[in-house]
């Protein structure tokens, strides 16, 4: 019975490597699903400033923007695996610096802030490294099931279970709560050390050729349509949420009223709107083309927005969050087949690096933005600017969409993405 269950979540054919790539992933999105809930209330427990409440998602955001190119182009040349494993346990070793402050009581609004930037900056070279991992382990034509494995396992113990059992540790002691992430990401580090060597395309040492290979991935993203239009759409999208989103743990307390156990149902609520993404999305995905699936995406993100601008019943609010979760899920799933399937093995990390500049650079402008604009205008006011700029960017992306819907077809010819060194 229990092997069956296990073929169903995690078929035979994706592999050994696919299963301790899974086991790391689960664990450590579990540990990052407590920091989810406890670090932004480790914030406001330091201030009520909406400007550094901002201040602190910025600055976990901000590393994408500073490091994330040469994040990519390492993973390019070193070994994916071992980078991976080593920079987790750096950050695991920040987190229990983190602890100790919180438990001596030296941890101030200075200290949180600096651990949250090396946390951001850690994390940076090992989501560049460990999103190459999966079409060196997968055949192409498995990557879709195999995302939305891993999509699965972050909604349910990242959102699902990470963020109240965060805020309920939290609301014991600070310390608990990261303390079990320092755990969680160690452990992290240690399962995908249990990876077969894998065979990597290349491996570079010479420091000369960054740059050349940094401008290979830029120049290969603009010269394909379908990518481009990904990146361009992310890049777009993300200023606005990340206006509505930098405060979000104050609109929660002053708009909706809730405690540090209802902040964490905001993230339960999005991942139970996941998992119902996850069991129809292949459903829709056969019903509905890639380029109409994400026009409708942005209408729901756009309509979001707006939505909260409105609401002050806390549970009309979860409602909001539920469908915004099952977008969410659906729209990372799509947009990493997408791209995985169409990006060679040796650019995997470049390209990426170059996807998430685009994501967290707007990040970071709409975190600086949502701060100031919460504090000149009152907690909704970003999310009237999100609504506003979601519609007209809504208008000006919509026929550029239709590179998406044909992207599978142009990379029929794309062989194997990767296999395992025996």
């Amino acid at each position: 019975m229990l092997s069956r269950a296990v073929e169903v979540v995690v078929p035979a054919r994706l592999g050994t490597g696919f299963r301790w790539l899974l086991a790391s992933s689960w664990v450590s999105n579990l540990g990052d699903g407590i920091a989810l809930a406890a670090g932004p209330l480790l914030v406001a427990s330091q201030t009520h400033d909406p400007r550094l409440v901002a201040l602190a998602s910025l600055l976990q955001w901000l590393p994408w923007l500073l490091f994330g190119l040469q994040a990519g182009a390492l993973a390019d040349r070193l070994n994916r695996r071992l980078l991976v494993a080593t920079v987790d346990l750096v950050r695991a070793g920040v987190l229990a610096l983190l602890c100790v402050s919180i438990a001596t009581g030296v941890v101030s609004v200075p200290v949180v802030l600096v651990a949250l930037f090396l946390l951001g900056t850690t994390e940076v070279f090992a989501d560049s490294a460990s999103q190459t991992l999966l079409p060196m382990l997968v055949h192409r034509d498995d990557l879709p099931i195999a995302n939305a494995r891993l999509q699965a396992g972050f909604i349910t113990v990242n959102q699902l279970a990470g963020a109240p059992i965060g805020a309920a540790l939290f609301a014991v002691g600070a310390v608990w709560a990261f303390a079990s992430q320092t755990v969680l990401v160690a452990l992290g580090a240690l399962l995908i050390l249990r990876l077969a060597v894998l065979t990597q395309v290349r491996e570079r040492s010479d420091t000369t050729r960054m740059r050349k290979d940094i401008a290979e991935g830029f120049s290969w993203v603009l010269h394909h349509a379908a990518v481009r239009t990904l990146v361009l759409t992310i890049f777009i999208f993300n200023l606005t949420f990340g206006a509505a989103w930098s405060v979000l743990v104050l609109y929660a307390q002053q708009r909706l009223h809730l405690g540090a156990v209802g902040f964490g149902l905001i993230t339960t609520c999005s991942a139970v709107g996941g998992l119902v993404g996850t069991v129809s999305y292949g459903w829709i995905s056969r019903h509905i083309s890639l380029a109409d699936l994400m026009r409708i995406g942005l209408v729901i993100e756009t309509l979001t927005h707006l939505a909260l601008a409105l609401t002050t019943n806390a549970f009309v609010a979860l409602a909001i969050f539920t469908v915004f979760g099952a977008h969410a899920f659906i729209w990372m799933t799509t947009s990493q087949s997408v791209r995985q399937r169409a990006v060679p093995a040796e650019l995997q990390g470049r390209v990426g690096g170059v996807n998430m500049v685009g994501v967290y650079s707007t990040l970071v402008v709409g975190s600086a933005l949502g701060g100031s604009i919460a504090q000149r205008w009152g907690i909704t006011a970003p999310f009237w600017f999100a609504f506003v700029g979601s519609a007209v960017f809504v208008v000006l992306i919509w026929g550029q969409l239709r590179h998406i819907a044909h992207a599978d077809e142009a990379e029929k010819a794309v062989g194997d993405a990767g296999s395992l060194e025996a």
